[in-house]
């Protein structure tokens, strides 16, 4: 079968989120599957272009119509063929020579113009795909444009949007339809909403199937409380959508493997290994190296809907204990502030470290014994999958794709791979936190089997690839 995929980032070439873990496992397990042909096809970066790493061969110049504008389009393809699969990258230096992804006034222009230069890169390429997916509001208009007009260069081609965050859907003023998308006017209603332009809508609407990252988050997003106004159009849509969980790229998350460890180590022997890891970290970080002390961690965004709030609220309980606490991550102010004076405050308990550091965040995975994940909402989240693969057991809100892959430990340990709490506020969290503890502290051998149980779980991308292959047959017939 062959299969394009289209995505605004993609590990290891340009990553900002989950979304560039995705499109680096989920490419490469369906190019696993005899029979596919799958081809990638992302912006061109300022960053990937100035990596000497990343070695790539020009393959078409072209003009891509966006309404009145003409631009100058070059496609590039990488030489590199470790992936498995081809990997495309869309050239135009107005639009992406610039530093950073997201974020610049221009963003809806530019991803418009990403999506059409796509499809008018296949037909350059005289690559007719039998299915299209892309993902999230910046490839949105794929689907749309190719109803539009694309049909004929693409008659039996389906396609396939995929919802990784709902909150971000690509909103614009009424007059970007015209002076920007350029679609016929009998697409107008389709874009609507709410008397302007919202592109994931167009795509919910035009797509032949409709995605999303785990089967709780699936159900959730029907709903206004998880659906950021888009429950009506899912609702509508119902029979395109389906929930796929995520998996993890088991190569990339592999404590047996991963060059960033001070001592590698797999479930047959993660206690002698988690300790040498633990103290390791504690040294660096400026905790004190105490071996029997139950170190927690988070590794997050810090944002609202990650749960910190809850955090935020039960953090000077929890810390009443013996405890050692690791936050890891950038965002808001007020958590930045506040995690920072949480340090100061308990120094031989808290080290908060406000950065980007994805070295740091595994061997921290790799340390720590507790991984804390009180979500708001979370399409998938793929950081729960990882501490398991790193022997670290998560507590976590059962929401989203949380639900779906941590399942609760039962009163006897005997199933369950975490310690979850269902309804948001911060006494349950702590609740939670504290059940987690006492497991830790008063029962080593069932601590041991838990740890276990979570390492020796697949959370490979092999199921949810086929299951997209079920999804894709179904679609072409």
């Amino acid at each position: 079968m062959r299969i394009a995929m289209v995505a605004s980032e993609a590990a290891p070439y340009a990553k900002s989120g989950g979304l560039g873990d995705v499109m680096l496992g989920l490419p490469s397990e369906l190019a696993r599957i005899p029979g596919n042909e799958v081809c990638l096809f992302l912006p061109y970066y300022k960053k990937m272009k100035t990596d000497a790493s990343f070695k790539t061969e020009l393959c078409a110049r072209f003009t891509v119509s966006l309404s009145w504008r003409q631009q100058y389009t070059a496609l590039y393809r990488l030489t590199d063929e470790t992936p498995g699969y081809r990997v495309y990258f869309i050239d135009n230096e107005y639009y992406f020579g610039r530093d950073g992804l997201y974020g610049f006034l221009d963003d809806g222009e530019r991803y418009a113009y990403f999506s059409k230069a796509v499809l008018d890169a296949m037909t350059v390429l005289d690559f007719i795909p039998d299915v299209i997916q892309s993902n999230d509001w910046q490839s949105a208009m794929v689907p749309v444009y190719l109803n539009a007009m694309y049909r004929a260069a693409f008659p039996q081609t389906k396609t396939i949007f995929t919802i990784h965050n709902i909150e971000y859907q690509g909103w614009a003023n009424p007059d970007f339809f015209d002076n920007v998308l350029g679609l016929p006017g009998n697409f107008r209603g389709i874009m609507d909403m709410s008397g302007g332009v919202n592109m994931m809508k167009g795509a919910i609407e035009c797509a032949d199937a409709v995605t999303t990252v785990s089967e709780t988050y699936a159900q959730e997003i029907r709903y206004p409380y998880y659906a950021h106004g888009l429950d009506g159009i899912l609702s509508a849509n119902w029979f395109k959508l389906t929930g796929i969980t995520n998996g993890v790229d088991v190569r990339v998350f592999d404590p047996a493997t991963d060059a960033t460890l001070v001592r590698n180590y797999n479930a047959g022997d993660y206690i002698g290994g988690k300790a040498v890891n633990k103290a390791s970290v504690q040294r660096e970080l400026g905790l004190p190296v105490r071996p029997e002390v139950p170190m927690m961690a988070m590794i997050t965004r810090l944002a609202g809907h990650k749960g910190l709030d809850l955090l935020c609220y039960a953090a000077k309980a929890i810390l009443e204990q013996d405890v050692q606490l690791i936050i890891l991550g950038t965002g808001e102010q007020r958590f930045e502030n506040f995690f920072r004076a949480l340090a100061l405050e308990y120094p031989e308990k808290v080290s908060a470290q406000i950065r980007f550091d994805l070295k740091l965040a595994n061997r921290i995975y790799a340390a720590a014994d507790i991984y804390l994940m009180p979500s708001k909402s979370e399409p998938c989240g793929l950081s729960q999958m990882n501490a398991m693969r790193y022997g670290t057991v998560p507590v976590v809100n059962a929401t989203g794709g949380l639900k779906d892959t941590v399942p609760p430990v039962n009163s006897d340990n005997t199933e369950g791979l975490g310690f979850t709490f269902q309804s948001y506020n911060g006494d349950d969290f702590r609740n939670a936190v504290e059940r987690c503890l006492k497991l830790y502290t008063e029962d080593p051998e069932g601590w041991d089997i838990l740890v276990r149980r979570g390492m020796g779980t697949d959370f490979s991308w092999k199921k949810p690839a086929q299951k997209y292959m079920d999804l894709f047959h179904r679609l072409v017939g």
